[in-house]
């Protein structure tokens, strides 16, 4: 090895360690906000917050040693991709630092948590804290496989989020408002803490292979009264033309009885309902909270779902149909077709035309 590229090798070495000094830091100040929340114990959290100052101090000189190593060696290549991934993670650490310091603001005006709003602060602070850790480990040792295995943890983290959410609006009459918006805060901080190791979990895979960041998918969900027309026919629409976008389901109020005529006719318009048997909404609500968006063909999105979780866009489509009669279902089609064609665009970023 030359005497450049053992420079190089040591400069690399010591940006990793410093970043381990942020981890480390981060992690603990997180640990220490949760525990200073679930035992009231304001002396830690005000020291937490206090220790914030460091993390600050030494996110800043990681920043400083990355803009040197770049002056001098000027990468390219994984190096120069690893550069790249540092400046992100410097800034996802940073940033859980700080929702540490606002668990503690928060933490310092409740009581302590009891019952059920205990026990759901301590799940999801374990399931982020474990996303966190194996984030961090894959990054330092460019393990990009491990990377990926990482990042299935965040939706199970949002679903915790969706179901303290929903627990916590049912307990609403148990707590005053401030306390409601503080424990809201404190959800959502935790949750956001797995937004920012599944960020730190693409950059390893970037810097490691290359990869860039896919196009999000989507779990769509579409509803209609009885699931024998509208809703499947967006469901098959969906499917066929944006595979690449998401993942298409449909259900109804009620589960109807498809009818022979009308699945004959859109057969030959391209649409294959031939395999569809309707069904009805799932009996358990939170089941939806697995669809980034639920859109409705037939009423408000409310008159299906009693609460619409967090995390989930309702949307609604009032499709033209004919009053009495059948409906006509040339038009019915293009004018869904033409729906979840402009859906599409939004969610793939692109202009309307």
């Amino acid at each position: 090895m030359s005497h450049y590229e053992e420079r190089l090798e040591r400069d690399l070495s010591q940006i990793k360690k410093q970043l381990a000094l942020l981890a480390g830091l981060v992690e603990k100040a997180l640990a220490d906000a949760v525990h200073a929340l679930l035992a009231d114990d304001d002396p830690l959290a005000y020291a937490t917050i206090l220790a914030d100052n460091r993390i600050n101090a030494v996110s800043n000189e990681l920043d400083r040693m990355r803009m040197a190593f770049i002056g001098v060696h000027l990468p390219t290549g994984s190096h120069l991709r690893l550069m790249g991934a540092v400046v992100h993670t410097n800034v996802a650490l940073e940033r859980i630092g700080d929702y540490a310091v606002t668990i503690c603001r928060e933490a310092v005006r409740l009581g302590r948590p009891q019952g059920l709003m205990a026990r759901e602060i301590e799940l999801m602070a374990s399931e982020s804290r474990q996303m966190l850790k194996q984030a961090v480990d894959a990054f330092l040792d460019g393990n990009a496989e491990g990377a990926k295995a990482t990042m299935v943890i965040a939706d199970q983290v949002e679903r915790t989020f969706d179901m303290a959410f929903s627990d916590l609006l049912g307990e609403g009459d148990h707590f005053n408002i401030q306390d409601l918006f503080a424990y809201l805060t404190v959800f959502n901080s935790l949750e956001r803490v797995s937004d920012q190791a599944k960020n730190i979990c693409e950059d390893t895979v970037f810097a490691v292979t290359g990869q860039a960041k896919g196009p999000k998918f989507f779990r769509i969900l579409f509803l209609d009264e009885d699931n024998s027309l509208l809703g499947p026919i967006a469901e098959a629409i969906a499917r066929k033309n944006f595979p690449e976008v998401g993942e298409y389901h449909s259900r109804g109020r009620t589960a109807g009885v498809a009818d022979a005529q009308s699945i004959a006719l859109l057969q030959e318009l391209g649409i294959d309902l031939g395999s569809h048997q309707p069904q009805a909404m799932p009996a358990h609500h939170r089941e939806l909270a697995a669809y980034q968006i639920i859109v409705s063909l037939q009423g408000p999105v409310k008159s299906y779902v009693e609460q619409i979780p967090f995390h989930t866009v309702a949307l609604e489509w009032e499709v033209s149909r004919a009053a009495g009669g059948p409906p006509d279902l040339r038009t019915l089609s293009r004018e869904i077709a033409l729906r979840v064609s402009n859906l599409m665009g939004v969610l793939r970023g692109e202009e309307g035309s």
